[in-house]
């Protein structure tokens, strides 16, 4: 059965905010690796439409490795794009959800394959609230942005987790990876 692994950049105050924080060649790789080695990543809308702008990269890399090597990671993963308001995806390795959520996710976890990836607050949210994330890869960036999206909100429960591993990066930013318990 395949892992539903929920990995996003979050501030030191806990907030999704990809202005905010700054990712540098390393965790650009890292993410990459992470790509490469998941089966399909789950993503909301808004979270989609930010990450077309690698496309842009395919096109015309920036020449900087890192960044070329990540747009051609995100390129190659299958992506399934939660929406209520896009009729296409416009990229060829990305296709809209036809079923809710829920069902999807049980569907593709099911199958014999590699992990599932979710790299959108808003689907991290409803999943938590399911009961279905196997585990948390929060890179955690030393910066405080003092507001925005929490990426914990509205939970009503207790949750406690434990620490598999933390990976620490150069610049300050540190990978936690954390799998949920059952109390």
């Amino acid at each position: 059965m395949r892992k539903i692994i929920a990995a996003i950049n979050i501030t030191l105050d806990g907030f999704c905010d990809h202005t905010a924080i700054t990712s540098d060649e390393e965790i650009h790789q890292h993410y990459a690796e992470i790509l490469d080695k998941g089966g399909v990543v789950l993503y909301g809308r808004i979270t989609y439409q930010l990450m077309q702008y690698w496309q842009t990269l395919l096109e015309n890399p920036s020449g900087e490795k890192s960044m070329d090597d990540f747009a051609m990671a995100i390129d190659n993963i299958p992506k399934i794009v939660f929406s209520h308001t896009l009729t296409n995806t416009d990229w060829n390795t990305a296709k809209l959800a036809n079923k809710a959520l829920q069902e999807e996710v049980m569907e593709l976890k099911q199958q014999s394959s590699k992990d599932i990836l979710v790299g959108s607050r808003s689907l991290i949210l409803q999943l938590i609230a399911l009961n279905l994330i196997d585990e948390f890869q929060l890179c955690v960036h030393p910066v405080v942005a003092g507001g925005g999206l929490p990426l914990f909100e509205n939970i009503n429960d207790r949750t406690t987790f434990n620490l598999i591993k933390t990976k620490t990066f150069g610049g300050g930013a540190v990978m936690l990876y954390y799998e949920p318990t059952t109390l």
